[in-house]
């Protein structure tokens, strides 16, 4: 398997700065840090299942430029080594994206676009016959009307290490519910598409309630499925990465 996904939580997942809807009035510096119960991105397992810790800083300025990183631990690297034929040696235990980019508003509209790097530090990924580094270059554009949010996001390098796959492409369509005391939904599918690899190629859909808990805490709980038929493609070492899964986690952002 040499794609990765995960669910976007609002609350505890990545790149927090990269999905924020309005710039701030000042230039701030904010930093959290959170557990989850497994780390998911676009639907696909990253931690087999298991526990992930998660981190990140963001700075935004008034002017509507924003820079940040995020990391997590993952699994998923390691796993396919294991799970390849023959059997490779492969390192990677840790995601870090770096991003960047400018949020603006214009006729009722936000906008947000940026570039993503994500570094996999120190992978060996491209030890598996036929696949290449798992570093991945994206940029992206948003648009955010009322709560209604569209994402698309254009990979320029090769993705999480699949080989022959520039230009893939990311689309993703959500919302956000405020329903009073704290609480808030997330609808959310997006759809996968791989260049050149058409069996790899797939939707997820994910729910998220999230809860603010206050002083900077914050707890989740994701409902999470994709369509991903070809089993084969998303096993990794005897673990289907693309089934179906409830996600929670905690959150402290100061």
């Amino acid at each position: 398997m040499n794609l990765k996904s995960k669910i976007v939580l609002a609350l505890l997942a990545t790149s927090s700065a990269a999905f924020a809807q309005t710039a701030p009035v000042a230039p701030e510096v904010t930093y959290n840090v959170g557990v989850v119960s497994q780390y998911r991105y676009r639907g696909l397992a990253q931690t087999k299942g298991d526990p992930a810790l998660q981190g990140g800083v963001d700075y935004a300025n008034a002017n509507g430029f924003y820079l940040g990183a995020w990391g997590s631990t993952i699994k998923w690297i390691k796993e396919a080594g294991a799970g390849a034929s023959p059997a490779a040696d492969t390192k990677g235990p840790v995601e870090l994206d770096v991003y960047g980019g400018y949020k603006f508003e214009a006729a009722g509209v936000a906008y947000d676009v940026g570039y993503l790097r994500y570094q996999y530090v120190g992978n060996t990924y491209n030890n598996i016959s036929g696949n290449v580094n798992a570093n991945t270059d994206e940029v992206y554009g948003a648009a955010t009307y009322g709560v209604f949010t569209a994402k698309y996001s254009y990979a320029f390098s090769d993705l999480f290490g699949t080989a022959n796959s520039k230009g893939s492409a990311y689309i993703d369509l959500s919302a956000n519910l405020d329903l009073g005391n704290g609480y808030s939904l997330v609808p959310h599918v997006g759809h996968q598409k791989v260049s050149n690899s058409p069996n790899a190629s797939y939707t997820d859909f994910a729910l998220t309630l999230n809860k603010d808990l206050g002083d900077g805490l914050s707890a989740s709980v994701a409902a999470i499925s994709t369509n991903a038929k070809n089993v084969d493609a998303f096993t990794v070492n005897g673990y289907n990465t693309a089934k179906n899964a409830m996600v929670v986690g905690v959150k402290y952002s100061f």
